[in-house]
């Protein structure tokens, strides 16, 4: 699955595939399974749902790489909007929202995606709850804990994020894992780089024991561990060392994302363990999709079968 897993995070930066994909007949009925609509009423409407279950969401308006201040001003009226009507449907205790940096601009000017995310955490905490950043790339990184250390300075409580597939990430973890701190684990959904060696573990195991290690090392420490991942054995595992811990419920919670194993973000919720979705939303969701794809690359057949019947 390794290398089917490579061409689709190629594919994921492929301007002629994109086109092909989103302009497919069928694409958004496909698309509708992984997220939760274009507009922040579909946004608003998901967490309804979810909530009406004992389930809580994060959400994240789709969208990266802006290319241009416009676009990343764009993305902070979005998120703006999206508060504002969380707020209005009494939402803001169940719901906060993910943030990624690239959408604000941080490739082209890093002082200035600070500014828009600020903004974002200042409008967050007014309506009461919360903000995460997503992490992106791996050459990203630096650059995001840059700005989460900032963005902390005045709202403790921003969430980072940690991929179990970059090596530096035990590093990170314990750096991370202080009192107050929320932490999402992940597994990681980009394109390691060419010459991954010393940057990125290379096979699927590596990153599984390197997300229990990093795993322990948030459990260990104060901070609030918030565990992102689908994989059955994982959680199983994750439950053993949460008790192993001591670790309360309500002082970690899981995270899944938006239309995955739906029946077992259920079961956890209704064994008392705080579960929160990752709610995608808005119209630039093929970038997504392909990471989503290449992380059950066995979903793809599902993905492509469904497009030729409806096209």
């Amino acid at each position: 699955m390794e290398p089917l897993r490579s061409l689709i995070l190629a594919a994921a930066g492929n301007d002629t595939i994109r086109r092909l994909v989103t302009t497919a007949p069928g694409a958004r009925s496909v698309v509708a399974r992984f997220v939760a609509g274009e507009t922040v009423d579909d946004a608003v409407a998901a967490v309804a749902a979810l909530a009406a279950d004992g389930r809580h969401a994060t959400l994240d308006h789709l969208g990266e790489n802006a290319g241009d201040p416009a676009s990343a001003e764009s993305a902070v009226s979005a998120y703006l909007g999206l508060l504002d009507a969380l707020r209005a449907g009494a939402l803001t205790g169940r719901a906060e929202v993910s943030v990624k940096l690239s959408a604000l601009g941080l490739r082209a000017d890093e002082p200035a995606a600070l500014d828009r995310a600020a903004r974002i955490c200042a409008a967050a905490h007014q309506h009461g709850t919360g903000v995460t950043i997503d992490m992106e790339e791996h050459d990203t990184v630096d650059a995001t804990l840059r700005v989460v250390r900032e963005l902390r300075r005045t709202w403790p409580s921003v969430g980072a994020v940690l991929q179990s597939y970059l090596r530096r990430t035990e590093a990170d973890a314990a750096a991370l894992a202080v009192e107050g701190s929320r932490v999402r684990l992940c597994k990681g959904a980009y394109a390691a780089p060419p010459t991954s060696s010393g940057t990125a573990f290379a096979t699927a195991s590596e990153v599984d024991l390197s997300y229990v290690r990093c795993a322990n090392i948030l459990l260990a420490g104060g901070g609030y561990p918030m565990f992102a991942t689908h994989d059955p054995r994982l959680i199983e595992v994750l439950g053993e060392r949460v008790r192993w811990y001591g670790r309360r419920e309500g002082t970690y919670e899981y995270q899944l994302l938006f239309g995955v194993r739906p029946d077992e973000q259920r079961r956890l919720a209704a064994e008392g363990e705080t579960v929160r979705v990752y709610v995608p939303f808005g119209e630039q969701w093929y970038g997504y999709l392909m990471r989503r794809l290449a992380e059950r690359p066995a979903n793809t057949a599902f993905f492509l079968r469904a497009l030729a019947s409806r096209s």
